[in-house]
């Protein structure tokens, strides 16, 4: 299976601090705020890191850790970190201009400010997860929620919305078309857009999305052994806010010795390997038809770029069967996981490169390589998983 590696040019030096710039985007003051936020919400938990050894084995290399996403506060996705925690922040700040008392997460999920919270609206445009996440932080935070998907978006993952009591509004075009849609209405109804990517005049929200999602690396270094830290990251990216918030974890945490850091896109929405290539933000055009809907994202996000220009040390490109290979690999697993088509973009680069000599020369993918991987999402669409590995997730979950 194609795929195509694009090693950064603009990479920093592997001893470069994670400097100003990269910090006015994502910080450690702002992550511990975060942290300290997310840990208090009603059914918190780190989420699994899974070793597995016979993969290792047959990719050649010392170790793979896969974190296992597909449980976070029963949404299946990693986006309840940062969707949720923006429409916290924001209803907080909000309800603190109205009444001059700013809440806890505690206080809105007990009623107080109840009124106030209902009068507000949030929305959003969303391939599925982002969306089932800014609706259950609507519905647990009590304000109320209008979502937007285009014309390729499930049918199940716009009942997954739904069934947060979200209003669902489905619009022609790619995703791209639907974030622009949001945008409009929520300035002619006075709504709040609570997105995860970022855009001139719009940089705040996204900030606190991708500070939530830094909470998976912070768990992972937590959960990795302290001897044998990971040497190489593959991570999927859409606009780029998960892949931002892992790096920059680990690039401001442990500064020379963070791990060579790889991102892994669709070839159909490639919008940051096409921006690592011209050295600026472009944009992927057409309909941006991947399987990998999660990831089905045109343009990049100003503040992921601002950390990616220079913290990311290659870009790579992969093709939808890759996604569909990487997900079956880890169905039949030693231990089984379910990984849905977006969470396993990851796994699928890291299997591409593995297989490719040149490639493994120019990463330093060698034997003793210890890579970590973000299973960001499980079976968020049931039958869709179903279809491309060959039973339900139901089924692997049991055989593990």
């Amino acid at each position: 299976m194609p795929h195509v590696l694009f090693l950064n040019p603009r990479a920093a030096a592997r001893d470069a601090a994670y400097g100003p710039a990269q910090r006015a985007v994502l910080n450690a003051d702002a992550f511990a705020t975060a942290k300290a936020e997310i840990a208090s919400w009603p059914g918190y938990a780190p989420t699994p890191l899974v070793a597995l050894p016979r993969l290792a084995r047959a990719l050649g290399v010392a170790d793979i850790r896969y974190k296992d996403e597909s449980g976070r506060f029963g949404l299946g996705s990693f986006k309840a970190l940062g969707g949720a925690y923006a429409v916290f922040r924001l209803l907080a700040r909000e309800i603190g201009r109205r009444t001059g008392t700013r809440p806890d997460a505690r206080d809105l999920v007990a009623g107080a400010h109840r009124d106030v919270a209902a009068a507000i609206t949030v929305t959003c445009a969303t391939d599925g997860n982002h969306g089932r996440s800014v609706a259950w932080g609507a519905r647990t935070f009590g304000c109320r929620c209008v979502i937007y998907i285009h014309e390729t978006v499930s049918d199940a993952r716009k009942q997954a919305i739904e069934a947060y009591g979200a209003t669902v509004v489905r619009t022609p075009g790619n995703y791209d078309d639907s974030v622009r849609r949001a945008a409009e209405d929520a300035a002619r109804e006075g709504w709040f857009v609570v997105s995860d990517t970022s855009y001139p005049g719009y940089l705040d929200v996204p900030r606190d999305v991708m500070q939530g999602y830094a909470l998976m690396a912070d768990e992972a270094m937590a959960q990795l052994p302290a001897e044998a830290p990971p040497t190489h990251v593959f991570v999927q990216a859409g606009v780029g806010g998960l892949a931002a918030a892992v790096c920059a974890h680990f690039w401001e945490r442990r500064g020379a010795a963070r791990p060579r850091f790889v991102v892994v896109e669709p070839e159909k929405a490639a919008c940051l390997f096409l921006s690592a290539r011209a050295g600026r933000p472009a944009v992927a055009e057409g309909a941006l038809d991947t399987i990998m809907a999660g990831l089905a994202c045109g343009e990049v996000s100003l503040l992921a770029w601002q950390v990616l220009e220079t913290g990311a040390d290659a870009f790579m490109t992969i093709p939808d069967e890759a996604a569909v290979a990487a997900m079956r690999t880890l169905a039949d697993g030693d231990p089984p996981v379910v990984g849905g088509e977006s969470g396993v973009a990851g796994l699928a680069g890291l299997m591409a490169v593995a297989d490719d000599p040149a490639a493994r020369r120019l990463l330093g993918l060698d034997a003793g390589a210890r890579v970590l991987l973000f299973g960001s999402e499980g079976d968020t669409d049931a039958a869709l998983y179903a279809e491309l590995v060959g039973r339900p997730a139901a089924e692997v979950r049991r055989a593990a």
